[in-house]
């Protein structure tokens, strides 16, 4: 694991929900219900909103135990809009682990999806279906590693089995990529990163367990050091 010294970025989420259909969030066009400051609607718009399917309880509560993590205090958590197309119920969180640089660029970023169809989808086994990506810096001397997708995917199972986390038809990809920069283009001269893209179906709503594993496999691929562990640069 690589260790490199942080500084915090802050350990709650900054902003309110942003959910299809969760009434308190902070709605996206296109997405049904309204925001809480809006004028209350007339005419057509009220009874197109009379219409509006109500926000199914497995949705809403899976929302509320993802919107309750707390990360570690290198991880910055946000709410983000979610994808619309994949499902009819979405919610969508974003993270990453800042170097203590203000102008630097974070050195890992991830991205959790969850998704929601009351019908199901065959694929998913389940009604809930939980989608990451994270992408992660990585030193020259591991790039070259051919272990590193399975140490990568590894990464992930167990922090799924260590949270806890009740999951079945768990699958993915990871890649490592190389980038050579020439002329005027800020940052290195080279680049090496990790990126993980992975999907798994949660028994139920109780997504807390889901949430902490995220966390914790974005702390890993950034080579954050053990909670309470503290590094030194000599």
């Amino acid at each position: 694991m690589i260790e490199r010294q942080r500084r915090a970025c802050g350990s709650t989420l900054r902003t309110a929900p942003t959910v299809r259909g969760v009434s308190g969030g902070r709605v996206r066009p296109g997405a049904r219900g309204v925001p809480d400051s809006a004028p209350p609607p007339s005419g057509a718009a009220a009874t197109e909103q009379a219409t509006e399917p109500a926000t199914p309880e497995l949705f809403a509560s899976a929302v509320a135990a993802l919107g309750a993590v707390r990360p570690r205090p290198e991880i910055t958590v946000d709410t983000v809009p979610a994808p619309q197309r994949l499902a009819p119920w979405t919610y969508a969180l974003s993270a990453e682990v800042c170097t203590g640089e203000e102008d630097d660029p974070p050195i890992a970023t991830a991205r959790l999806v969850l998704l929601h169809d009351p019908d199901g989808q065959q694929a998913w086994d389940g009604v809930l279906r939980l989608v990451i990506y994270v992408r992660a810096e990585l030193e020259g001397e591991l790039a070259g590693d051919p272990l590193l997708p399975e140490v990568g995917w590894s990464w992930l199972t167990e922090a799924l089995e260590l949270s806890g986390a009740r999951f079945t038809a768990l699958g993915g990809t990871v890649t490592q990529t190389s980038s050579a920069r020439f002329g005027d283009i800020a940052g290195p001269t080279h680049s090496h990163d990790i990126e993980l893209r992975a999907s798994w179906t949660p028994e139920d709503a109780e997504l807390g367990p889901h949430a902490g594993a995220f966390c914790a496999l974005l702390a890993t691929a950034a080579g954050l050091p053990p909670v309470g562990v503290r590094t030194f640069i000599r």
